[in-house]
């Protein structure tokens, strides 16, 4: 486990990854060892339809993996349950808890992230004074099943993000090796993926495909 401080760690992450408690239909052990080894910095628990019982357990086994890995571990949407988990933060949408009181519930050390999909809501990240986010996801990139309904910004909004985002942020939204050399070439340095290493045959190959495509350093073995 890394002695540095979260937010120290998160400035260097590059490559963040979504998961549900059971990614593909597979041991969520295997696969975020395996996505670890392959480069992932961050990883970030969702699951909109499991119980609390259900996602502390799987809190759990992805804290203990990060913890191995040096990784951080974030969980979606519950500051509560992030803090329960022992998670190093938790990420907010639009319609979520606001950041402040995501922090307040989790302590002033905890990494607080937050959705972005609009110029309107980048600027208003950054012009929040004491309720800041730590970092921002900017998207949805493409169109994906893992956002039903909610339009893709495409690269305009990348675009825009490495013009003016003060904070970390993220390219996120049906990013795979095939289209991540496009946000790359907008100016995007980190991206989170969901399906392209959970339902990928080989997460860890998946992984270092992603860094490649970013034009990433070569994840190093953490621990």
């Amino acid at each position: 486990m890394s002695s540095l401080h979260p937010v120290l760690r998160l400035a260097e992450a590059r490559l963040y990854l979504v998961t549900d408690t059971a990614p593909g239909g597979r041991s969520l052990d295997v696969v975020l060892r395996a996505a670890l080894r392959g480069g992932v910095d961050v990883v970030q628990l969702r699951d909109k339809t499991a119980d609390d019982d259900a996602l502390l357990a799987a809190a759990a086994v992805a804290r203990a993996a990060c913890d191995e890995h040096g990784a951080l571990f974030i969980v979606n949407d519950r500051p509560d349950l992030a803090l329960a988990a022992r998670a190093d933060g938790v990420h907010v949408g639009q319609d979520d808890v606001p950041v402040g009181a995501a922090r307040e519930t989790m302590g002033p050390d905890a990494i607080v992230g937050l959705s972005t999909h609009t110029p309107d809501q980048i600027d208003d990240a950054h012009d929040a004074h004491e309720e800041q986010p730590d970092y921002i996801g900017v998207g949805p990139v493409h169109a994906t099943p893992t956002k039903p309904g909610r339009a893709a910004v495409g690269l305009d909004l990348v675009s825009y993000a490495a013009r003016t985002a003060a904070h970390p942020w993220f390219a996120i939204g049906g990013l795979d090796p095939t289209n991540v050399a496009a946000v790359a070439e907008a100016g995007a340095t980190r991206i989170v993926v969901v399906r392209a290493i959970t339902e990928a045959e080989d997460p860890q190959a998946a992984a270092v495909a992603l860094r490649t495509a970013l034009g990433a350093p070569e994840g190093v073995p953490h621990g």
